[in-house]
């Protein structure tokens, strides 16, 4: 079994006063990283963004509104236009507020990314290497 899955979707990204673009979003899963997902946001073939997702929460994301941090993903629309409505926090800006972008993308889509991610390694079947994983925070300590 392929212990990578790697789907495209054309996704909408929310701008101000243009309404929706569409760009590129590659979603990544591997087995040895069970717990994340990679999403690169892509236009004119330039990377936009690259955020680390937790997959639960995307999963959960699809039923209702979840984060509170630098990542909020709730379901938006009904029927064929069910959509996931991810918002991502950047940086602050001068005023005080953050840059924020707002992606949509269709949720059976995203649902149909998942299921391949659980065939790859069920849900509670997730295992990290503590060993490992020690070696590597320390090794970046001075």
């Amino acid at each position: 079994m392929n212990p990578f899955v790697h789907k495209t979707l054309v996704v909408q990204l929310l701008a101000p006063g243009t309404g929706r673009c569409p760009v590129l979003a590659h979603l990544g899963y591997a087995a040895d990283d069970p717990f994340a997902v990679t999403a690169a946001f892509a236009h004119d073939g330039r990377v936009l963004a690259c955020w680390r997702l937790d997959r639960e929460m995307l999963s959960a994301g699809l039923a209702g509104p979840v984060g509170m941090g630098d990542v909020r993903l709730r379901p938006q629309g009904s029927g064929p236009c069910h959509e996931l409505r991810m918002e991502f926090f950047g940086d602050s800006r001068p005023d005080g507020s953050r840059h924020r972008a707002v992606v949509l993308a269709w949720a059976p889509a995203v649902a149909a990314f998942l299921r391949e991610t659980h065939q790859v390694v069920p849900p509670g079947h997730e295992r990290v290497d503590v060993d490992e994983l020690l070696a590597e925070i320390l090794s970046g300590a001075e």
